[in-house]
């Protein structure tokens, strides 16, 4: 019997032949937004030539990406950039199918995948909005434990019912209805080397920082002495991260290494903030 992870494996060497063979199913569009993503883009947009039409908005990129993206369809956008859920947004106001399936340039549509949602949208969908297992490779390896498999995602949903929230870093759908789950995963190849992960960590650490500055959110000296060793253990030992080899031991101390600095981060801007209100008082003052 194979095992998740080589089932895993199977689709994503299963692909690009079934990129080949797909028919444009009609009734779904899909949306992708991109930076710089000219290694990553043309694997994913080959796994959606089945959909009705693809969205591109790109936050001017500097390599081939736009080029890239415009020899799978003609919809693709450059516009500033602002945030994620701006930019996802405004690739949703330009669908027009009845179905949206949202998805990331280091994110491919496994077979199976394509197969169910084709066979649910053939039928009469019980839900406005269906998440997605999402199975991830990190450093080479399928990451089948930490909290990070299944990992759902809502990433499919009636145009009409579905919106984007506002949170500055990993927005999310808001669905007005009910919600479904799929069967079948969609590969995601988020950090194939050490150093992407840490492109992606500045940006994304002050993001998150900002968001709970935004939501009022108070620092503490125990978001620094406990939360990220809390996290550590419960994504390492209580979660099993263990079984996922050296990888999974480097993506928990990681993912602490992350809860550490947005923190550390949240307390920089409060800091800032307490300064600047200081001196307005004694500038009152005077």
């Amino acid at each position: 019997m194979n095992t998740q992870f080589e089932l895993a494996e199977e689709a994503a060497m299963e692909v690009p032949a079934f990129a080949e063979a797909a028919q444009t199913i009609p009734g779904i569009s899909a949306i992708v937004i991109t930076k710089n993503e000219a290694h990553n883009l043309p694997a994913c947009l080959a796994t959606l030539n089945w959909v009705h039409e693809i969205i591109v908005v790109d936050a001017e990129s500097k390599d081939s990406t736009i080029e890239l993206a415009h020899e799978y369809t003609d919809k693709v956008f450059v516009r500033r950039w602002e945030n994620f859920s701006s930019a996802k947004s405004f690739a949703l106001a330009q669908c027009t199918s009845e179905w949206v399936l949202s998805i990331d340039a280091d994110e491919r549509v496994t077979p199976e995948l394509r197969e169910e949602i084709c066979a649910l949208l053939s039928s009469q969908p019980l839900y406005e909005g269906y998440e997605v297992p999402r199975l991830a490779n990190f450093l080479g390896r399928w990451m089948m434990h930490g909290g990070w498999y299944p990992g759902y995602v809502l990433r499919l949903f009636r145009r009409e019912h579905g919106g984007f929230n506002e949170v500055r870093v990993h927005e999310a759908v808001k669905i007005e209805g009910r919600i479904g789950r799929l069967r079948h995963h969609l590969l995601h190849y988020t950090d194939p080397i050490i150093q992407h992960y840490f492109e992606k960590f500045n940006s994304y650490t002050s993001l998150a920082s900002e968001e709970l500055h935004r939501q009022n959110k108070s620092f503490h000296l125990w978001d620094l002495l406990f939360r990220p060793l809390w996290f550590f253990f419960r994504m390492y030992i209580l979660r099993t991260g263990f079984m996922d080899g050296l990888p999974g031991f480097i993506l928990a101390s990681f993912s602490a290494a992350y809860v550490f600095t947005k923190y550390a981060k949240l307390w920089e801007l409060q800091k800032v903030k307490l300064e600047l209100l200081d001196s307005n008082v004694i500038d009152n003052n005077r």
